[in-house]
């Protein structure tokens, strides 16, 4: 277990960049042919990308093995589908988790009217995709999905998915880790919160602007991973949105 108090600030525009017709994605730690040794995970956190992509388009099939991946979207509608046989779309305050285990194939697209029926839209979709280590490898892939309700993100910090023991009775999305545990609120201008304590913690603004104490103002990208920290407030200054991991374990260790 890490033991020294820090709080590294990681601002937007340091972030890689993989952008092509239809994609604009932003990624925090090493990903695809952005490879970068001394920046591959924090705690047990492996990706967190911020992605728009165009109508139309999308992630077409693809395998993935032995990750918990979750999907939050901010804005406009994902449609996923994959070899176990689920589908379905994604839209803001839905929690979605895919147990990749002993592998698994998938898509990522925005296009819901070819499951919905609905008109042909023109709204980009806005999402972020967070991978954490399992803490068991070759489970049996698997799928779970959940409403968030809006009045409890505006409330505070709500578990949107976790697999620590003591969150098995929060309305949350499971995740195969027991270490590990993702929180999510939408503040108001003045409205704060207070970080758990954790060894390791790592805090994403996807939108809007917040203060965090001691640290200063985090703008839309911005993120802070701590080690042996925790019980700083988060200040929203403009409508905002934060997404909070909370980790007791890093890779050596889970």
């Amino acid at each position: 277990m890490t033991t020294a108090e820090t709080v590294d600030i990681r601002r937007a525009s340091d972030r890689a960049a993989t952008k092509i017709s239809w994609l604009d994605s932003k990624h925090s730690f090493s990903f695809g042919s952005h490879y970068d040794p001394a920046n591959t995970n924090h705690g047990l956190l492996l990706v967190n990308n911020d992605d728009r992509v165009r109508p139309g388009q999308g992630f077409d099939t693809h395998p993935h093995r032995d990750m918990e991946i979750v999907t939050w979207v901010l804005r406009g509608s994902l449609v996923h589908q994959d070899s176990t046989g689920h589908s379905g779309v994604i839209y803001p305050g839905l929690a979605q988790r895919m147990s990749a285990g002993r592998g698994i194939l998938h898509s990522e697209k925005n296009d819901s009217w070819t499951l919905t029926g609905d008109p042909e839209h023109r709204e980009e979709v806005h999402f972020v995709q967070m991978w954490v280590v399992p803490d068991e490898s070759g489970v049996t892939p698997g799928y779970q999905q959940l409403e968030i309700d809006d009045e409890m993100l505006r409330g505070g910090l709500v578990t949107i998915a976790s697999g620590m023991p003591e969150h098995a009775n929060d309305a949350a999305i499971t995740i195969h880790n027991r270490y590990a545990a993702l929180r999510g609120a939408r503040l108001q201008p003045g409205q704060s919160v207070e970080l758990p304590l954790a060894p390791y913690l790592h805090l994403f603004v996807p939108r809007g602007e917040v203060v965090l104490e001691g640290a200063g103002s985090l703008l839309e990208g911005d993120a802070v991973r701590f080690t042996a920290s925790g019980g700083q407030r988060v200040t929203a200054t403009e409508p905002s949105e934060i997404l909070v991991w909370e980790m007791h374990a890093g890779l050596t260790a889970a």
